[in-house]
């Protein structure tokens, strides 16, 4: 049973802006639906557009309407009571006057916590957090919390920087970062699937596991995102937060509880444990390409180059592959395999454990089951499941080795789709449980591997990079990439 929440607001800093809209009224109205929020819920908009309370109510209700993932319409009477407390603040980020007055306002509320939700643009958050510790609201009589979205910073430095000016202002224990991946319920099934079940643990390492492949692709392009894009690349949006995070879970050792601290102690451990990449070891074990014009859906959609706010020389990869290892007694030799792209065939998430070939030359038969037949699959969006494939004699009197699968299917097994990533997330930050957000220590382990990456790209970055068609898998150099080691991606098309 979910811990009783006592009065609560949440204040969402960039309350007018996308974010708040798609994710987080649709999240709020699902979590109030199951009972799950305090009936005196504050919902307190912080933003510069001349809004006022009851536009900004409709815009709650609009958000959810359009953007809710349930197939059930939405209960008025529940959006009635989820929006009856709403306040709206006209506000720029730098004014401290608008401080002033949210802090009178939360002040006067009889409430036990307060969340501050940056749901702005990166570049807004050192002014924030400032002027939330200038006017004192850090320091109210109720429990504070802050509540960061990804990215953390640009590199190294600026991570630093920014955790720095964060616990200038709060306390470790009151930051949530945000990464939405990890609210994911199939992201959470990786535990539960490893030390939950005496089959697949004494199996989860190097003497049974040949390697491992983490694929996060998405059909869209980068659309009105070019001049964030041109900064970032596939390596900050994607490869430093995402990736890494599901490496660290699938890597891990059991955590001595499941809590926040135990939880997060191992996936720094496994980072920590990640083979550090020199400029020579960069260009043999990263790949990166672009994408140009192609075909999705039966549609022409334009190459990265003829987007809004790109540079026509510009060499921001949109497709990174990566060969990484963890250096520690249960992966030693056992290659991880990272890649994510813009604009492939289709979108999905998925971890695919491969398991060692065994001496098939045992039954000398034909093999119709490829080199070796046991892949544990986990998808992880949009249909999350979990498949193992295994091979089976084939009927009849040839002797031959087919593929076999069983499949455990979300939506099928329980009858409902899961909730929404940011519904659990901001549940657990309601109710002060962090084991799904990432700590400081992780997010620096995080930049300080993957800025060697960038370094060495800089030193030794051409002029220009393969490219491959919209709709496709990559180019070429992406499959050498990896049959040089004698493998293959396990791309949906051929699972």
């Amino acid at each position: 049973m979910a811990k009783e929440i006592a009065g609560a607001a949440i204040v969402i800093f960039g309350a007018t802006g996308d974010l708040a809209k798609r994710k987080l009224s649709p999240a709020l109205y699902h979590l109030a639906q199951k009972h799950r929020l305090p009936e005196e819920l504050y919902i307190i908009g912080f933003a510069r557009r001349d809004w006022t309370d009851e536009y900004f109510r409709d815009q709650l209700e609009a958000g959810l309407r359009d953007h809710s993932t349930s197939k059930i319409p939405p209960d008025q009477e529940v959006i009635e009571n989820f929006t009856k407390n709403v306040k709206y603040l006209q506000s720029t980020f730098e004014d401290v006057s608008g401080y002033e007055k949210l802090k009178q306002f939360l002040t006067s509320l009889e409430i036990r916590q307060v969340i501050f939700y940056l749901a702005t643009p990166p570049d807004e958050y050192e002014t924030i957090i400032h002027n939330l510790g200038g006017s004192g609201i850090n320091q109210l009589e109720k429990e504070v919390k802050i509540v960061i979205e990804k990215p953390f910073g640009t590199d190294l430095t600026t991570a630093v920087r920014l955790d720095s000016v964060l616990h200038s202002v709060f306390q470790e224990k009151q930051i949530y970062r945000i990464d939405h991946y990890l609210g994911k319920d199939t992201v959470q099934n990786i535990l539960v699937l490893r030390f939950a079940n005496g089959i697949f643990e004494p199996l989860w390492n190097r003497n049974y596991v040949d390697h491992v492949q983490i694929l996060v692709a998405e059909d869209i392009g980068i659309g009105s995102r070019g001049a964030y894009y041109e900064k970032a690349g596939v390596i900050r949006d994607v490869f430093q937060n995402h990736l890494l995070q599901l490496l660290a879970l699938t890597a891990m050792e059991a955590p001595s509880s499941f809590n926040a601290d135990a939880l997060r102690d191992e996936k720094v451990k496994v980072l920590s444990a990640l083979r550090p990449l020199q400029e020579e070891q960069v260009k043999v074990n990263t790949f990166r390409a672009q994408y140009v014009s192609g075909v999705i859906n039966g549609s022409r959609v334009p190459g990265y180059k003829d987007e809004g706010s790109v540079e026509p020389s510009s060499v921001a990869e949109t497709l990174m592959a990566a060969r990484l290892f963890v250096d520690n007694w249960r992966w030693a030799g056992v290659p991880f395999y990272l890649l994510s792209g813009k604009r492939l065939p289709k979108r999905i998430t998925q971890i695919a454990i491969q398991f060692k070939q065994v001496p098939l030359s045992l039954f000398n038969w034909g093999n119709m089951a490829g080199t070796a037949p046991n892949v544990l699959l986990l998808n992880l969006q949009p249909d999350e499941s979990i498949t193992l494939t295994f091979g089976v004699k084939a009927p009849g009197p040839i002797d031959q080795i087919a593929p076999s699968m069983m499949k455990f299917d979300y939506q099928s097994e329980f009858g409902i789709e899961p909730p929404d990533a940011y519904e659990r997330l901001l549940l657990d930050a309601f109710q002060g449980d962090a084991a799904l957000f990432t700590r400081t220590d992780e997010v620096i382990a995080q930049w300080a591997f993957t800025q060697q990456i960038i370094d060495a790209w800089k030193t030794n970055g051409g002029k220009n990079l393969p490219v491959y068609e919209a709709g496709t898998w990559g180019p070429q150099g992406l499959e050498d990439f990896i049959t040089r080691d004698n493998r293959k991606w396990k791309l949906p098309d051929d699972l």
